[in-house]
């Protein structure tokens, strides 16, 4: 009788691993995904959701989630969030190489969650995670051999394809080439601590193009509307870019802003991007610019102003701060020529400034800094002016960049180029270039490539 029972238990036994095969336990964590792209689009655009099947809350800091896909050739990748119910601001986004490529993957798209994007509730649902994924030279994207890419999947459906990981572990999914049973020896690297400061909006310019939903979405206008200055209702969303650029931090992008003419009003088209907001008044600006001395094309002997800046108010309540880089001057005065101004009244010509006159040609770091009604006027480190007393924000402000022509002197097809990196605001410190570049770069490496914590943001 003990000979029988222990046959039968050890028969249990070895047919136990076939019996949980097909019967699995459900997961701790879902992930459902869609796409509204076809195999060749500008750009991949997954929408996540995170499933928490567990009897407990879950810190969205501890988990991240992979979509892999197959790159076409060596160029670099940027991602960008468009929307997500936790913010894009508690967004982290990064692409990486896999160690054992495969057919359908040799590189994946993660995604990880700051500590202030919180917790997910025991069942509960992330709700969608809006992203876009696509090559810095803005060629089509093939997704037809894309692990994760699935065109059928036009609304939410469970993938597992798209793989989840909790502390590093796989929690959910079937990574290429293997890993199709979640466990605790399947893992990716534990999901780095992410934490961004308040009162902060770093940008380093992921975007498509000037009508990229995520540019909205990110709190960004693209000037199209009439009026001054320079060559009046000449402003136009098409010097609005998002070129590759060498020099550009990791290799990735840089906010190109074209200023072109034929010599004549008609054939003028001016560039600005500013915030939607107006939020921003004592602390510090601080931006990576490209400034030119020559055009892109075309002759030279233009008088192009090339701008960094902050304007806000009416009337009595009226605050701007410029930086205006004037290669070949004008006004009167000859360039090349920096023009730091504060003003008080556009309407009398109220304000102080300062004239840095060399040659700027080339990327500089540029800041303004602004405490208990100081203003000092900053580049690459090197104080250049300071204002005070009433020459000194006395509202909130925009943040602005323009490239436009002052004049035209002369016909003729010309172009010019400005170019920024990244725009970096701090509301609660005024904090040096080497302080702000560190900032930048750890912002960078953590895949925050866009995140704004300033009081009022969306």
């Amino acid at each position: 009788m003990l000979l029988l029972v222990c046959a039968i238990a050890a028969g249990a036994t070895a047919l136990y691993p076939v019996w949980r095969a097909a019967n699995p336990e459900p997961p701790d964590f879902v992930v459902r995904y869609r796409t509204d792209t076809p195999a060749s689009a500008e750009a991949a655009k997954p929408s996540l959701e995170l499933f928490n099947d567990t009897k407990k809350p879950v810190s969205l800091s501890d988990m991240t989630l992979r979509y892999y896909f197959t790159a076409d050739d060596d160029t670099a990748y940027a991602v960008n969030c468009v929307q997500a119910a936790v913010g894009c601001s508690n967004i982290s986004g990064t692409v990486g190489t896999l160690d054992k490529p495969t057919d359908t993957a040799d590189h994946y798209l993660e995604i990880g969650f700051t500590a202030d994007a919180g917790s997910l509730k025991a069942g509960a649902n992330s709700k969608g995670i809006d992203l876009q994924l696509f090559r810095v030279d803005h060629k089509k994207l093939k997704q037809s051999n894309d692990h994760s890419f699935d065109a059928e999947k036009s609304s939410y459906k469970e993938s597992k394809a798209v793989t989840a990981y909790r502390g590093g572990a796989l929690v959910w999914g079937e990574e290429p080439g293997g890993g199709a049973t979640p466990s605790p020896d399947a893992s990716a690297a534990a999901a780095p601590k992410i934490e961004v400061p308040s009162g902060v909006l770093f940008d380093n310019f992921d975007y498509l193009d000037a009508k990229d939903p995520a540019l909205f979405k990110h709190g960004w206008l693209v000037r199209t509307s009439k009026g001054g200055p320079g060559i009046e209702d000449t402003w136009s969303a098409d010097g609005v870019t998002f070129p590759a650029d060498k020099d550009a931090m990791g290799g990735g992008q840089v906010l190109q802003l074209r200023a072109s003419t034929d010599g004549t009003e008609a054939g003028t088209k001016q560039a600005s991007l500013g915030t939607a907001q107006s939020k921003f008044r004592e602390g510090t600006y601080a931006a990576r610019i490209r400034f030119s001395d020559g055009p892109t094309s075309g002759d030279e002997g233009d008088h192009v102003n090339q701008t960094f800046y902050t304007i806000g108010g009416k009337g009595s309540k009226y605050s701007e701060l410029d930086n205006e880089y004037m290669p070949n001057g004008g006004w009167g005065r000859p360039g090349p020529k920096l023009d730091t101004v504060t003003w008080y009244d556009h309407k009398t010509n109220d304000r102080v400034y300062q004239t840095t006159n060399e040659s700027l040609d080339g990327w500089h770091t540029v800041m303004i800094r602004v405490k208990d009604g100081v203003v000092a006027y900053w580049l690459d480190g090197k104080k250049l002016f300071l204002s005070n007393g009433k020459y000194a924000p006395r509202a909130d402000m925009s943040v602005n960049f323009n490239h436009w022509f002052i004049d035209l002197p002369f016909e003729g097809e010309r172009a010019w180029d400005m170019k920024v990196d990244w725009l970096y605001y701090n509301a609660n410190e005024t904090l040096s270039e080497k302080e702000v570049q560190a900032q930048v770069e750890g912002f960078a490496d953590t895949g925050m490539n866009y995140f704004d914590t300033v009081r009022g943001s969306q």
